[in-house]
């Protein structure tokens, strides 16, 4: 019992983070599952299923709020269905690992744009509504497979990028990238339950996660309709530079182990005065 609490618990910040910032529900999901000695492909099907449900509350509770751009779903739902549903089937054949850390370098560099962009570039620009273009379909594709192959990666991968297209809005990205990601949770169940069938499904952890996803999905909502898109672009960019990190650091064994709480410390203190520039640079305005 105590165990199906923090999972019901794990769920309801996975999705509240997830909801808020467009990322992190699968990421923090699968390492949790992980970590109780689950198999990756069981992980990482556990979190699919439950996310039919939480991304389902939070895509309702997004466009309730209008936070949607619909043109950016259609974009993007497609392709990362295909992607999903291919990673899916096929991830015990998959080297999912060897390729995180090239994908972690990437967006670790892309959250430092992503901040600049909100604090810097914010008033050179003042075109809104610029839809991104065609370039949007591989992305989905990449993301969807990711997204499967790694128990996690479709806001982490999605959300960055498509925020640093100049003129797109952060709440409008963040919920939906979140009302996509049911149709890759959909695509890539189906594909578990393929390769992997039912048996090996422990159903009672799914409905945990489901259960506290459910409940914090329309409360991340209204996060994102009240807070600013310049403080959510900061707290989107930090996220992604603390989270990418990680990986990098596990990977590269030239660094010795003593430094990393010095560079996760160096990294937070970074984001924490950026968060207080973008506020004292507001009040100015």
């Amino acid at each position: 019992m105590q165990k199906l609490i923090v999972l019901a618990f794990i769920g309801f910040v996975a999705q509240l983070i997830d909801g808020s910032l467009g990322m992190a529900y699968g990421v923090s999901s699968t390492s949790l599952l992980l970590m109780f000695g689950v198999a990756p492909a069981i992980a990482s099907a556990s979190v699919h299923m439950a996310e039919m449900v939480t991304t389902a509350a939070a895509g309702f509770s997004h466009w309730k709020l209008g936070n949607v751009d619909s043109v950016i779903v259609r974009r993007l739902m497609i392709p990362g269905s295909i992607g999903a549903f291919v990673g899916a089937c096929f991830l015990s054949n998959l080297p999912g690992e060897a390729v995180k850390p090239y994908i972690a370098l990437f967006l670790f560099l892309l959250g430092f744009y992503v901040i600049y962009r909100f604090l810097f570039a914010g008033n050179i620009r003042k075109k809104r509504n610029r839809h991104p273009g065609r370039w949007t379909v591989p992305l989905g594709l990449f993301a969807g497979f990711f997204d499967s192959t790694g128990g996690g990666g479709w806001g982490p991968l999605t959300t960055p990028v498509l925020l640093s297209h100049r003129g797109t809005e952060a709440r409008k990205v963040i919920g939906s990238v979140d009302t996509s990601e049911f149709a890759i949770a959909v695509s890539a169940t189906l594909g578990f339950l393929i390769s992997l069938g039912f048996r090996d499904v422990d159903w009672i952890w799914v409905g945990a996660l489901m259960a506290g996803g459910i409940v914090a999905a329309p409360i991340a909502a209204w996060f994102v309709k009240v807070i600013p898109s310049y403080l959510l672009g900061v707290l989107v960019g930090g996220l992604i530079i603390n989270i990418n990190v990680q990986t990098l650091l596990s990977t590269i064994d030239s660094i010795p182990e003593s430094w990393h709480s010095f560079v996760y410390g160096a990294l937070s203190v970074l984001w924490v005065l950026c968060l207080a520039f973008a506020v004292i640079r507001k009040k100015r305005e």
